[in-house]
């Protein structure tokens, strides 16, 4: 395989073909699909290289003393060989990598092969075609982020490292002086952290880029209107803490942090800069200065990063492995852009002639990612992601509305209408008083029944799909090549032949903005329930009792034309398993309990594997008492256990302690869900739940029905064509 090297004695980059590295315990093979060039640390590295051993030595005192204790301890002759040798061995170069994993060894098995991961770490995350890494520097990539954008990871988890150093809490004010990569990342963190932000670079373009990216304010240092804003946004006290993110041998950065912090503030230095601190600054205003040592805790500690020990989470609460996770999750709801920083992508072949550009100081990029075209071709995808694209931010949706019957009037409609961001602008019912009712409650500017007049409208964004379940995949496929956004309630088909038309409408429009009412993941104890399982992934265990109770005798829920009960109502309950378990489904086989006759589909028994080791346990039933609650949701793994009872009540039991009591009114999630999926198509932000995991639940709930009625497991892969 090809690697990127370097000759730290005569500085020379290239692409050097070595041996690939072994499988060990604790760690996993990934090929890789996208590295990160650090255009600070590495062309630190790249420049230094170049340079003459005298000014090596000024670049690097901390490496000259080691020289002089080795000559006092070994003699000069043995230190001259001993050094010499190290100057003129190859090194590796890269530390933040994402790709998908080849191989898992002992001690690593949270992960599986063929699983999107990112890397981290110097001497693991290399710029090379595979890399071992050990497992607390390796975390699972969501499905809803691009590798691309995962292989910013370790910066990101660099990034975040420093904002917590701060100790900044919401509403305070931070300068972040130097707006390169870590830069602007850091920005955006600290706005998702609900901090008010200052940024300043020699850059002016890196000053405009800041802003686009939340900044309160941003410009150049030196600035007098630099001292203007930082007055105006803090009230004349001066920032809360000041983040210092630039390299530099000048002091001027530290005497600006000065400048602008008020009394008793924190100094956090994150870049390789000079830190000469004025004693009288320092101590007359009691300045805090602390470092952010790279990723957080576990960094340079071998029991952790390379023996995979992780420290316990209530002791530590934020390691290198969780920030990286945090920052990936940041990722995943938009809170972090990362196309903006991308300045870009070079074919990995081309790796010399970017360091070459690092050593002539003429690259003024932020993001330079390198590609691997091997993992790129090879990795096997599914098929849905590949079409999905950016859309445009819409400051206000106008949402076109089929089905006003009871349960869109009472459940959907209410929260749309007193969405400050939406129009309700058409809704199209098939009777006209309906739509008179929909028009004098919520406030619609227009009432047809003309279907096909909504798909088609230039001014309605978004639509809403509630009409009878045999409708939805047909109305849904359309929307989708209407370049509608779409939310239809569950289901979304009730057959093989309507998910194949929504998945084949998916790909052909490239249109990605599709939601299902699958509610129950939005409902705030399932939130913290997760929560609770937050940690090293573990396989869980759920075992999910719904006592749906019986149905009017004349429902048209229960006509056999609109698709059987189970398969209307069960995505509900796959989709939360989905949720909690964050895997996808590989089998399902379903059997009809003892209360069951006939062609009844309503008293179930299901069990469900995931690619993951979890496990789902779902008891569909409508015989019971119609006093009993409707729902009751357990789950253990991980020496943790969490109990649901209808959502209104949560019991978390965790080791020996003491168990947790939640309670809430009863909230299903109807509300959350409406205001993400407003959020995501409004702002162009990547949909609350994954294109991938819809089409799963759907074809999970088509599955247990097949196995149902052919009393045999059912592969669900198989079944519908998957990759």
């Amino acid at each position: 395989m090809r690697q990127v090297t370097q000759n730290y004695k005569t500085g020379e980059i290239k692409l050097t073909d070595v041996s690939p590295p072994s499988l060990r315990s604790g760690g996993v093979l990934v090929r890789t699909a996208f590295s990160v060039v650090s255009v600070g640390t590495e062309g630190m590295k790249v420049r230094e290289g170049k340079m003459s051993m005298l000014d090596k030595a000024r670049a690097r005192p901390d490496q000259v003393k080691k020289v002089l204790a080795s000559v006092q301890q070994q003699g000069l002759a043995a230190t001259y060989r001993k050094v010499s040798n190290k100057l003129d061995s190859l090194t590796s170069l890269g530390y933040s990598a994402s790709g998908v994993i080849e191989e898992v060894g002992r001690e690593a098995t949270e992960f599986c092969a063929g699983q999107r991961v990112a890397c981290a770490g110097a001497g693991y995350a290399n710029h090379a075609e595979t890399n071992f890494v050990p497992r607390n520097l390796v975390v699972a990539v969501p499905d809803s982020v691009s590798l691309e954008h995962a292989a910013f990871t370790t910066l990101g988890a660099i990034a975040m490292h420093s904002v917590r150093q701060t100790a900044s809490s919401l509403g305070e004010s931070v300068c972040v002086i130097g707006l390169g990569l870590l830069g602007q990342l850091t920005v955006q963190l600290l706005k998702a952290a609900g901090c008010t932000v200052i940024g300043l670079d020699l850059n002016a373009a890196r000053c405009d880029l800041a802003l686009r990216l939340g900044a309160d304010a941003a410009g150049l240092p030196d600035d007098p209107q630099t001292q203007t804003h930082v007055r105006r946004l803090t009230r004349g006290a001066g920032v809360d803490a000041a983040i210092i993110a630039a390299g530099s041998d000048s002091n001027k950065p530290v005497e600006t942090a000065v400048e602008l912090i008020r009394d008793r503030g924190r100094i956090v230095s994150l870049g390789k800069t000079k830190l000469d601190l004025p004693w009288k600054d320092f101590f007359e205003r009691e300045l805090d200065v602390r470092f952010s040592r790279s990723y957080g805790p576990g960094r340079y500690d071998p029991t952790y990063e390379e023996r995979g020990i992780d420290y316990p989470i209530g002791y530590v609460r934020w390691t290198e492995r969780r920030n990286m996770e945090a920052f990936l999750n940041l990722v995943a709801t938009g809170h972090v852009q990362l196309d903006p920083i991308v300045s870009t992508i070079r074919d990995f072949s081309e790796a010399e002639s970017v360091y070459d550009s690092l050593a002539s100081g003429s690259s003024d990029s932020l993001g330079i990612l390198l590609r691997y075209e091997r993992v790129l071709e090879q990795r096997p995808a599914p098929a849905i992601t590949a079409a999905q694209r950016s859309f445009p931010k819409k400051a206000t949706l106008r949402v076109g509305v089929i089905g006003a019957g009871n349960y869109a009037s009472s459940m959907l409609l209410p929260h749309l209408a007193t969405d400050g961001r939406v129009r309700l602008t058409e809704v199209v019912t098939s009777s006209g008083l309906s739509s008179a009712n929909a028009i004098r409650k919520f406030k619609f500017d227009r009432a047809t029944t003309d279907l096909e007049g909504l798909l088609t409208a230039a001014d309605i964004d978004a639509i809403v799909v509630a009409t009878r379940h045999a409708t939805h995949s047909s109305i849904t496929a359309r929307g989708l090549r209407s370049q509608k956004a779409v939310f239809v309630e569950k289901p979304l088909a009730i057959d093989v032949d309507g998910l194949t038309e929504v998945r084949r409408a998916i790909k052909e429009s490239g249109n990605t903005r599709i939601q299902v009412g699958f509610n129950r993941r939005f409902a705030p104890l399932v939130r913290e329930l997760r929560a609770h399982f937050n940690g090293p992934p573990a396989p869980l265990v759920i075992n999910y009792r719904v006592h749906a109770g019986q149905i009017e005798k004349n429902s048209w829920y229960g006509d056999p034309l609109e698709g059987s009960r189970f398969v209307g109502e069960a995505g509900h309950f796959f989709d939360l398993m989905a949720f909690l378990t964050n895997a996808r489904p590989k089998s399902v086989v379903a059997k009809r309990v003892a209360a069951s006759t006939g062609d009844d589909l309503e008293n179930l028994a299901v069990v469900v594997a995931y690619d993951d080791g979890s496990v789902g346990n779902l008891l569909y039933l409508t015989q019971g008492s119609a006093k009993v609650p409707k729902e009751w949701i357990e789950v253990f793994g991980g020496g943790k256990t969490a109990q649901l009872e209808n959502f209104e009540r949560l019991t978390l039991f965790s080791g020996t302690s003491r168990p947790k009591l939640k309670r809430r009114r009863m909230d299903k999630g109807q509300n959350q869900q409406m205001k993400e999926f407003v959020l995501a198509v409004s702002q162009g932000r990547p949909m609350p739940i994954d294109v991938q995991s819809l089409l799963d639940t759907t074809g999970l709930t088509l599955a247990a029905d097949l196995s149902v009625r052919t009393d045999a497991s059912v592969n669900i892969n198989s079944m519908f064509g998957q990759a």
